[in-house]
């Protein structure tokens, strides 16, 4: 059996257990943590992923970031200009944002997101450079009612996480799911 598989299984045992109704919005969180390398296999299951949440009695909805920044850069006034000079970017990095919370608030609006319901997060890898993870967690969690469950190519160590293994990450109150054990 391979990562991902031993992944969906362990978030399978973890997604059945009744939810706490008192929880806080960090503690809705659940961590899928896997290795970037197995980005792709990943990507090419989470249907699966999505049909174990069902199977627990829970609607499924998914927000990709893969191509937020894109879109947001193609429609950009300067977006030309930031392909001549990309270290200009980070100067318009909060329109981004800003953008990226607006199109996640009109996600959970359309899909009718309640207090059953799995948000799952895909493409968080492709926020390294621009935007902590730890920072759209923060805001988004409280959003959502359900539960948020994101799909992160990194590591977890010692209650830290580390996004695609690369730069020291942060402590954080949510459920950590591995390939190797539930923590």
């Amino acid at each position: 059996m391979n990562k991902i598989d031993r992944l969906k299984g362990a978030y399978s045992k973890h997604i059945h257990v009744p939810w706490r109704t008192d929880a806080s919005a960090e503690e809705r969180v659940i961590f899928c943590v896997y290795s970037e390398d197995d980005e792709l296999i990943l990507r090419a299951k989470i249907d699966e992923f999505a049909l174990e949440t069902r199977n627990a009695g829970h609607p499924c909805v998914i927000f990709d970031f893969s191509d937020t920044f894109a879109g947001w850069l193609g429609t950009h006034k300067y977006g030309e200009k930031y392909f001549e000079k990309p270290d200009l970017i980070m100067s318009a990095i909060d329109g981004y944002t800003k953008t990226l919370f607006a199109q996640f608030d009109g996600f959970l609006n359309s899909s009718q997101a309640d207090a059953n319901t799995v948000v799952a997060l895909t493409g968080v890898g492709s926020l390294f450079g621009f935007l902590k993870v730890r920072d759209i967690i923060s805001t988004f969690a409280p959003l959502v009612k359900g539960r948020l469950v994101v799909f992160f190519p990194g590591n977890y160590e010692n209650n830290n996480y580390r996004l695609l293994d690369a730069y020291d990450g942060w402590n954080y109150l949510a459920v950590p799911i591995t390939a190797d054990a539930e923590i």
